[in-house]
């Protein structure tokens, strides 16, 4: 029911929380990088205990993402353009790959609207959605769905609905 009363960059988020088991914040933090649509998996990098984990991509999210992935790629295109080609990287992997802050692959799946300066070096950079974006429209579906208990986004991934996802299995790591 809460799904119906979103739309766009909401709904998906909620459907990967929903479909895949996400938390919140390991769903705004995903990037290119960690969505496999050939093994339908997602990559979630540095979850709860610091732990990586696969997990299976939605077969109901699949098309919405992949039309998504595209408008973000113009967008980061756009971006390239006009000099913010930024995005922060894990760890030391900045000073280790220093291209790699405006590579594709390390893009963010859910990236912010708007932009920020850097203090330290006064560079542009693109952070991921903030959580109270989501958080929000998940208050407002809810209320729209005339749903009288408290559901939040935390609650999406304990309802995992398996009839939303495909039938073959995971494929074991390499």
């Amino acid at each position: 029911m809460v799904l119906s009363h979103l739309e766009g960059t909401n709904w998906l988020a909620v459907m990967l929380m929903y479909g895949a088991g996400l938390r919140l914040l390991e769903c705004l933090r995903l990037r290119i990088k960690d969505i496999d649509f050939s093994y339908r998996q997602i990559t979630v990098r540095e979850g709860k205990g610091d732990k990586d984990r696969k997990t299976i991509l939605p077969s109901a999210a699949q098309s919405r993402l992949e039309h998504h992935l595209e408008q973000v790629r113009s967008r980061h295109e756009r971006d390239i353009e006009n000099g913010i080609i930024r995005v922060k990287l894990p760890g030391a992997l900045e000073k280790k790959y220093p291209s790699a802050s405006h590579e594709w692959a390390w893009q963010w799946v859910f990236p912010a609207t708007r932009t920020y300066r850097d203090r330290e070096n006064g560079l542009i950079y693109r952070h991921h959605l903030h959580e109270t974006v989501v958080q929000r429209a998940v208050k407002e579906a809810v209320r729209r769905a005339k749903i009288p208990k408290k559901v939040s986004c935390h609650a999406m991934r304990h309802y995992v609905d398996f009839r939303i996802m495909p039938t073959h299995s995971l494929h074991a790591s390499t």
